[in-house]
C-alpha cells in the first residue's frame, strides 16, 4: 500500500501545482524554463504514475476487502463512465458546447469515473486509488472555477458540429476502452463474464 500511496502523492501533486499555487508554478517555469519544466513535469508524472501502478498490482496480491459491491451496480457504472469519457474528450475538442459550459470538462469527467469506481470497487487499494483521484477531480475543479472567476477569458464561440464529435469520440473512446483495452490493461471485463 505504501508504493500505490507514494505513487499517488508523486503523481497527483505534480498534477496538483496549478491548484495549490499557480503563482508557483509561474515562478517555476521561469526559472527553469518552459522545456526543462515540462521535462522535469513528464518525468516526475511517468514516474508516479509507474510507481502508483506497482503498488496496486502489488496490493492485490494481499487484498483487504472493505465491501462488496451488488452486481447490477456495473450497469450504472457503465453509463457513468460513457459520460466520464465524453466529459473527458470534451477538454480537448476546441468549440462544443460542454466546454463552454462547464468550462473544465477534464476534471468533471475524472469526478465521474472515480466515483463510478468507488461505487464498484471495495477494495482498499481501490478506495484508496479511486478517492484519491476524486479528491483531486474536486479540488482542481474547484480551484479551475475560481481562477476563471478571477481571470475571466471568453470562451470561444460554440458550436453543433464540435460538440457532436466531442460526444462521438468519447463515445468511441469508451467502446474501445471497455470493450477491449480494460481487460488487457487491467484484467477486468466490464461487459460479460
Amino acid at each position: 500500500m505504501g508504493l500505490l500511496i507514494l505513487g499517488l502523492v508523486l503523481f497527483l501533486g505534480v498534477h496538483s501545482l496549478r491548484i495549490i499555487s499557480d503563482e508557483r508554478r509561474s515562478q517555476w517555469v521561469e526559472r527553469l524554463g518552459e522545456k526543462r519544466f515540462k521535462l522535469v513535469y513528464a518525468v516526475l508524472s511517468i514516474a508516479g504514475f509507474v510507481i502508483l501502478c506497482v503498488g496496486f498490482a502489488q496490493s492485490k496480491l494481499d487484498p483487504i476487502v472493505i465491501w462488496t459491491p451488488p452486481v447490477w451496480i456495473k450497469h450504472l457504472v457503465s453509463l457513468l463512465v460513457l459520460l466520464a469519457c465524453v466529459l473527458v474528450v470534451a477538454a480537448y475538442v476546441p468549440g462544443n458546447h460542454i466546454k463552454a459550459r462547464l468550462g473544465h470538462p477534464m476534471y468533471a469527467g475524472v469526478k465521474i469515473w472515480a466515483l463510478s469506481h468507488l461505487l464498484a470497487n471495495g477494495l482498499l487499494a481501490e478506495i484508496v486509488l479511486f478517492g484519491a483521484f476524486l479528491i483531486w477531480a474536486v479540488l482542481g475543479f474547484r480551484a479551475g472555477r475560481r481562477r476563471d472567476r478571477l481571470s475571466p477569458v471568453p470562451a470561444p464561440e460554440a458550436n453543433l458540429r464540435a460538440t457532436l464529435l466531442a460526444v462521438a469520440l468519447g463515445a468511441a473512446f469508451f467502446a474501445v476502452f471497455a470493450f477491449y483495452l480494460h481487460q488487457q490493461l487491467f484484467g477486468v471485463r466490464p461487459f460479460g463474464a
